[in-house]
């Protein structure tokens, strides 16, 4: 069910780098928006993204902020900081919007940032 636990969970999961419990959250056909990126369809493509994205940044850490959750829909605030593989310090402010499919998983993703500049 999509709860503060199944956010906690994911977002957990994506400090931790542990893809495998990420996956364990998503549908096979869960859809991915992220900006600059072409829609990714499915947790196998996702998960792959993920792996391209912590290579990018060695260091990146979520911080969540707030959360909204109405129904099988819910919005994360939160701001991030990290270092590029190149060295770079990075930090970024947004908002995630997930949607709940049946079975209680997540089948839907979003990201907004606040700078896609500096992505």
């Amino acid at each position: 069910m999509l709860d503060n636990i199944m956010l906690d969970k994911f977002f957990d999961s994506l400090n931790r780098r542990d893809l495998e419990k990420m996956g364990d959250l998503l549908t096979e056909g869960t859809e991915f928006f992220f900006p600059k990126t072409q829609l990714l369809i499915g947790k196998k493509r996702i998960l792959r993204f993920f792996k391209i994205l912590f290579r990018q940044y060695p260091e990146l850490s979520f911080q969540v902020q707030n959360i909204i959750i109405e129904g099988k829909r819910a919005a994360v605030h939160w701001t991030n900081r990290g270092v590029s593989r190149k060295g770079e310090p990075y930090d970024n402010e947004g908002v995630t919007l997930f949607k709940e499919e049946s079975g209680g998983l997540i089948g839907f993703i979003s990201d907004f940032f606040k700078d896609t500049g500096k992505f």
